[in-house]
């Protein structure tokens, strides 16, 4: 039986989703399905996740709504309940796993807790430079490979290149907070049915923070595994980034830190937290 679920955001990212599901397809940990969370997206994305299914050893699951604009927390919440699983993993379309990436979330996860993971930013010249032949053979998580393309060296690095003991170490002394990051995290499923999900008032700018910020009030702590859980990040545009939207959700988390409600009325069910008879 299958124990975890990996959400996959999308939209019309045809061939960085690709290079993601290659990722997947290179686990160590194999007890998954995929589930794309797809906001909208042209024919293009299910005609790709149609053609790749028969060389993939997951299932994947397509979930789907039209498109009216940047409406990432209601297609979450849609695939949420379509996790056959006790666990969810959530990451990004963009973001390519490396090949332990799931056994790491399995490996730490704990019941009373959610897992905060990290990301490493490619350039968009490197991006477009991986290959499925580098997926597989995890030369885009090689540190000297990424520099003859082009990286930079910085601190940074040692996301990819910390051994088990080192990344112990520098997940203490982080000062990152281990939040619910849209792009790395895990949880019970359970626990984020019991705060209804994401706020489905938040479109761009921290509605995964805010999602986390109610699983604490709901008595949930958080774990650190940003130098463990390794993915990296391809560049993209950001059309759909607005100070508009950043600015009500950040009065949104406010008032969620502050008044230390775990329920938010605008999630998977609509309205009041049900009363238990």
């Amino acid at each position: 039986m299958i124990d975890t679920s990996i959400i996959i955001s999308t939209y019309n990212s045809e061939a960085w989703l690709q290079k993601v599901l290659w990722g997947y397809n290179n686990q160590t940990y194999r007890n998954f399905e995929v589930v794309i969370a797809d906001d909208g997206s042209k024919p293009a994305t299910k005609a790709l996740l149609d053609s790749m299914q028969k060389d993939l050893f997951y299932p994947l699951i397509h979930v789907w709504h039209e498109d009216r604009g940047f409406q990432k927390s209601q297609i979450l919440n849609k695939a949420i309940l379509q996790c056959s699983a006790p666990y969810i993993i959530m990451s990004d379309g963009d973001c390519i796993p490396r090949k332990d990436f799931v056994e790491q979330h399995v490996k730490f996860r704990e019941l009373g807790y959610f897992l905060s993971g990290g990301y490493f930013m490619l350039p968009m010249d490197i991006s477009e430079k991986i290959t499925e032949e580098d997926i597989y053979a995890e030369r885009c998580f090689d540190v000297q490979w990424l520099k003859q393309q082009g990286l930079p060296s910085s601190f940074k690095n040692n996301k990819l290149s910390a051994g088990a003991t080192r990344a112990t170490l520098l997940n203490n002394i982080t000062p990152t907070n281990a939040s619910w990051n849209g792009h790395n995290a895990s949880g019970w499923k359970e626990d984020i049915l019991a705060v209804n999900g994401f706020d489905e008032r938040m479109q761009y700018g921290g509605q995964d923070r805010e999602l986390g910020e109610r699983l604490i009030n709901f008595g949930i702590q958080s774990k650190q595994i940003r130098y463990n859980a390794v993915v990296i990040h391809l560049d993209h545009p950001r059309g759909y980034k607005n100070q508009e939207s950043i600015a009500k959700n950040n009065a949104i988390r406010k008032e969620t830190r502050e008044g230390g409600k775990p329920w938010t009325d605008f999630g998977i069910k609509k309205g009041p937290q049900p009363v238990e008879s």
